[in-house]
């Protein structure tokens, strides 16, 4: 395979799957962002960077399938904390159903 062509399309992969990944983390637990791209680097070995992710929770929020709380710290400027709705639990299932359609048809292909 053209190492350039490899790359391009693992990067779009990678660019299209991650809202699917952020909801699924999100679905387990609670987090802030700096913990959110910890939790999802310990769980894929994906990394994403800040500039990635915080565009995206933006845009997720926007949809109405995340929201976030600010909670304080004892030290320190408070964290904003982001969780699924139910409306983002319906569209990771949604998104779970066709992944596991577009999985079998590869693999029948």
């Amino acid at each position: 395979m053209n190492e350039e062509y490899k790359n391009k399309w693992i990067s779009q992969l990678k660019k299209g799957t991650l809202p699917f990944i952020v909801l699924s983390v999100l679905r387990r637990n609670t987090y802030y962002g700096y913990d959110l791209i910890n939790e999802i680097k310990k769980l894929t070995d994906i990394v994403i960077a800040e500039g990635t992710l915080y565009p995206l929770l933006v845009r997720l929020k926007n949809e109405n399938l995340v929201s976030h709380s600010w909670v304080e710290q004892e030290s320190g400027i408070p964290r904003k904390y982001y969780q699924i709705t139910e409306e983002g639990k319906n569209t990771l299932n949604a998104m779970k159903d066709y992944w596991t359609y577009i999985n079998n048809t590869i693999q029948s292909i």
